[in-house]
């Protein structure tokens, strides 16, 4: 089911922002893939003097163009677009080191006059951008161990010992999911606890947050799928196999790349297979990130959203923080 059409706008309940930091306007774009967030941030930024901060966790990534639907420069009207193409595929995804090169871009944009867009589906890197969270460090050696264990050992057995240590934790992590149960029993080695649940919605920033969705997102996701590999997307991936794409715990994971590679070594019976497989897959992740950011009262959901009606809101926003 989708998130409801119309929410009340946010102008007259600006999100609390932390002391201490600029703040604002930043205005923020989520929602499920394939829900047209790339179109709309551009025709924003084009009305209110804005630059795009990538929150896609996946476009992080140099070289993973076509199966992230990365907007090539040449479609991006010449508004510049950061944090994108930062980490090699062999790098772990680290939220704590986007968290802080997404608030110094973000700070030094409003410094300079513009307007911070942050867009993306990844819920945790957009609350990591916006929100007053910490992000627990993390230790090579340790993580290390966990990895040769889980490789040894298997994702149900860490999650059992993830059970007796932290059972808050493990009742909030699938039994199957590996670097989420590798992480955890990271986090509860070096600090003793694991915190299951995120904060409350409390921003850094005043900040706007439109969601866009559509009754439609079924056949969008279908015809992406269609787009990527017409655009060469099998070809993509073998070359960034030869970058070291299966070696990488997070980049070999994410949609699609982990289908054509498995296509690629011969556990899919062909390329049609990958591309079925990357759809189905598309569309349970696309429940998962509605399921993510419906928890948010501040988002005001749109299917269709009209560019002057966002900039409004962002200036309306904008002006009842300061009444505030």
């Amino acid at each position: 089911m989708n998130p409801p059409a119309s929410s009340p706008a946010p102008a007259s309940q600006p999100a609390p922002a932390v002391p201490g930091r600029l703040p604002g306007p930043v205005l923020a774009i989520v929602g499920p893939t394939a829900a047209g967030k790339s179109d709309l941030a551009l025709d924003v930024a084009t009305r209110v003097g804005g630059e795009i901060v990538n929150a896609d966790s996946m476009q992080l990534y140099s070289g993973m163009d076509i199966g992230t639907a990365k907007l090539p420069p040449d479609a991006r009207r010449g508004i510049p677009h950061h944090l994108l193409d930062i980490w090699p595929v062999t790098w772990p995804a680290d939220v704590s080191s986007y968290q802080a090169g997404a608030r110094s871009v973000i700070d030094a944009l409003l410094a300079a006059g513009r307007v911070p867009v942050v867009v993306g589906g990844s819920g945790l890197y957009v609350r990591a951008a916006l929100d007053d969270l910490r992000f627990p460090g993390t230790d090579p050696v340790v993580r290390a161990r966990l990895e040769a264990e889980l490789a040894v050992a298997g994702a149900p057995a860490l999650h059992a010992a993830l059970a007796r240590r932290a059972p808050d934790a493990a009742a909030a992590i699938l039994p199957t999911n590996g670097r989420r149960i590798v992480r955890a029993l990271e986090v509860v080695e070096l600090t003793g606890a694991f915190q299951a649940t995120l904060p409350e919605f409390r921003s850094v920033y005043d900040v706007t947050i439109v969601g866009v969705d559509r009754p439609d997102l079924d056949a969008r996701i279908e015809a992406r799928a269609e787009a990527m590999w017409a655009a060469g997307f099998v070809e993509e991936v073998r070359g960034l196999l030869a970058q070291g794409l299966a070696e990488g715990r997070t980049a070999a994971r994410a949609l699609g790349y982990a289908q054509v590679i498995a296509f690629l070594r011969g556990e899919l019976e062909s390329a049609d297979a990958a591309r079925t497989e990357t759809a189905r897959a598309t569309r349970r992740f696309a429940r998962r990130q509605r399921s993510w950011f419906r928890r948010d009262p501040r988002i005001v959901w749109r299917e269709a959203p009209d560019p002057d009606e966002v900039a409004d809101l962002l200036r309306r926003g904008r002006a009842a923080s300061r009444v505030n």
